[in-house]
């Protein structure tokens, strides 16, 4: 995942944030409706029962009691802060569509000093994960949406939690247009989501399918591509279509060996073409599979 600042991990967080103080100084909000004491009591920012103000008079309750039954993202900012004008907007939304999956936790640090300084904010936007009263993650700087969504789905699998967080709209939409066969509609969708996350996974691999989708228009008999791929051994476009005629068949083991011996014997553009067409195929099959993975490895050898 592509982040501006690096995401500080379980381990170095142990170490960097102290909340004993906080835990035993900071009172308790009284429990809404006369509920049991200890029990967190919503404090929602706006509309949204999932978005909430904290403060070190609620810290306790609302962070560390709250996380003990649900994930609790807390959102470090301040009034001053432009990136966090941009990063807290997405984070509310995100928190609204999971439906309690997790909660949001805004904590303005000029106002709360003393939990900033406890968790040792040293720039803002800062987003924290706490899990069982105790932070799992965290990262500084604004992030692209893909990137929260999958930090945010990590955070609730952390917390062994089953509900899965809505899938990015941006994708649903692109994989819709895809199936119905609008190839030039899905294909601005995915370079659209691209320009905003670069290095999508998902994208990446929709324009290798929408690729793999132009270069197959028009072929009725595969057995005849390979006839010809088998009499011009030599041939890059005879070669390369076999492979894809291969892969679409469900004989990506033998595609992949093709291209892997056509960049062994190949030069120059040549190779740079066959290795391109080969990571194309590999965006599409899925990433933990052991036959992408040993044709990886080919791959490597074969270029180096």
């Amino acid at each position: 995942m592509r982040q501006p600042n690096p995401r500080m991990t379980a381990a170095s967080l142990a170490g960097a944030v102290d909340l004993s103080a906080l835990r035993s100084s900071s009172p308790a909000a009284a429990p809404a409706g006369g509920g049991p004491a200890g029990a967190p009591t919503p404090a929602a920012a706006g509309n949204s029962p999932y978005v909430i103000d904290v403060t070190e008079a609620t810290f306790q309750n609302e962070i560390l009691q709250r996380s003990l039954q649900t994930p609790v993202v807390i959102d470090f900012w301040a009034e001053w802060c432009q990136p966090c004008k941009q990063l807290s907007p997405v984070l509310e939304k995100l928190a609204d569509e999971a439906g309690g999956a997790w909660v949001l936790a805004k904590i303005d640090i000029d106002a709360n000093p003393r939990l900033a300084q406890a968790f040792r904010v040293q720039s803002i936007p800062f987003v924290m994960a706490i899990v069982n009263g105790q932070p799992v993650d965290a990262f500084a700087g604004v992030q692209p949406e893909a990137n929260l969504r999958q930090w945010l789905a990590a955070v609730v699998k952390a917390a062994g939690g089953e509900a899965e967080l809505p899938a990015d709209p941006r994708l649903a939409d692109a994989d819709d247009k895809l199936q119905a066969g609008d190839l030039d509609a899905a294909e601005a969708a995915y370079k659209a989501m691209l320009a905003e996350t670069p290095n999508d996974a998902n994208a990446t691999s929709g324009l290798a399918q929408i690729a793999l989708m132009r270069r197959l228009e028009g072929i009725a008999d595969g057995r005849a591509v390979l006839e010809a791929a088998e009499a011009a051994p030599d041939d890059l476009a005879a070669q390369t279509l076999a492979a894809d005629v291969e892969f679409v068949s469900g004989l990506a083991e033998q595609a992949f060996a093709r291209l892997v011996t056509l960049v062994k014997r190949t030069f120059g553009d040549d190779r740079n073409k066959v290795r391109t067409h080969l990571l194309e195929l590999f965006a599409i099959a899925p990433p933990d599979d052991p036959v992408v993975n040993k044709a990886r490895r080919d791959l490597t050898n074969a270029l180096f």
